[in-house]
């Protein structure tokens, strides 16, 4: 008997986020709805973006609002459409009770307050490179409430600490659009497919290497950086490493965390304290590089362990591969 086999124009489509979000419940720390379908919100704000920034060029979104946002930033006019979709499709899809947002001062209540969950979110990370058709991306972070349910919810329910979080991840706007999170399991990637409407899975159970050859940082400010940094940058230039700096953090991160590299954004005499967002940057991307076998620390201690005090509080980064963070680490006193 003949079999039949798959021709390779006519292969199967693959794992939707929807299929995989339904099938793997039970690895969420709270088996339930809720999560999965917070998660499907997000993928659908992720698709909205995603069509904003490939149009933006035709229909006058690039180029900035001429205000500064709460972070003393030029705010762009992708940054409040980001922000606005965000917060709309997490409003209406009823599953979080808060949000804080790098482009809000304060938090933003969606008036579910019998909602489990709020979320902390960079709309859009790296906005200003829209102009010159960089890679931009927006981060998430995901923690279950611990104000009383169906009360307002407070700072209190942000304040928590990187290890609480539930769920973190990002999406990349690049060559292609790439969803990637972890619910605290195994890192998995969807590529965007725009002809079907859905994200696919294509990069099941990511792993970074322990070890690598590329450092990311912004040369600009090397003058400014502590000894023992520019001491490490030195010799990662004697070993005739590649040196790759996007300026958008999610790309840098993202490409790091595939190929192996490690990603330094240390104080300078501007930002004594770092110029990165703990709670919205530095966590969820740190709490998604140790499940993928990465380090995220400052020079004193792990990223997750920090304890919080602000919404907007900053923090100096180093993250990527293991061996390379430890070589860094070994030139701290």
């Amino acid at each position: 008997m003949n079999v039949r086999t798959s021709h390779p124009l006519a292969l199967p489509v693959g794992t939707t986020l929807d299929r995989y979000i339904m099938n793997r419940q039970y690895a969420f720390a709270y088996a339930t709805g809720e999560l999965s379908q917070l998660l499907r919100d997000i993928a659908l704000a992720g698709k909205i973006i995603n069509r904003e920034i490939n149009r933006a060029g035709l229909i006058d979104l690039t180029g900035g609002m001429g205000v500064q946002n709460v972070q003393g930033e030029s705010q762009q006019k992708l940054d409040v459409i980001a922000d606005i979709r965000f917060s709309r499709a997490l409003k209406n899809g009823g599953e979080v009770c808060a949000i804080i947002s790098e482009e809000e001062e304060e938090i933003i209540l969606t008036g579910n307050n019998n909602a489990k969950y709020v979320v902390a979110i960079d709309p859009l990370d790296g906005s200003t490179n829209i102009d010159v058709n960089v890679s931009i991306g927006t981060i998430f972070s995901i923690y279950r409430r611990v104000t009383p349910i169906g009360s307002e919810p407070t700072v209190e329910d942000f304040l928590q600490g990187g290890h609480e979080q539930v769920a973190a991840g990002y999406i990349l706007y690049g060559s292609s659009t790439i969803l990637v999170y972890t619910t605290g399991h195994s890192v998995n990637g969807f590529t965007y497919d725009a002809s079907l409407g859905e994200f696919i899975l294509s990069h099941a159970d990511i792993r970074s290497p322990l070890d690598g050859t590329i450092y990311s940082c912004n040369d600009g400010n090397v003058d400014e950086y502590e000894e023992p940094v520019r001491k490490y940058l030195a010799s990662c230039r004697e070993k005739h490493h590649t040196a790759r700096y996007i300026g958008s953090l999610v790309a840098d991160f993202h490409r790091n965390l595939l190929k192996g590299g490690i990603y330094l954004y240390p104080p300078t005499a501007k930002n004594p304290d770092g110029k990165l967002r703990l709670l919205y940057e530095c966590y969820p991307l740190a709490f998604i590089a140790e499940r993928a076998g990465c380090r995220a620390v400052t020079h004193r201690e792990s990223i997750l362990d920090i304890k919080p005090r602000s919404l907007h509080q900053r923090s100096s980064l180093y993250m990527g591969a293991p061996a390379m963070v430890s070589d860094l680490l070994c030139l701290f006193p």
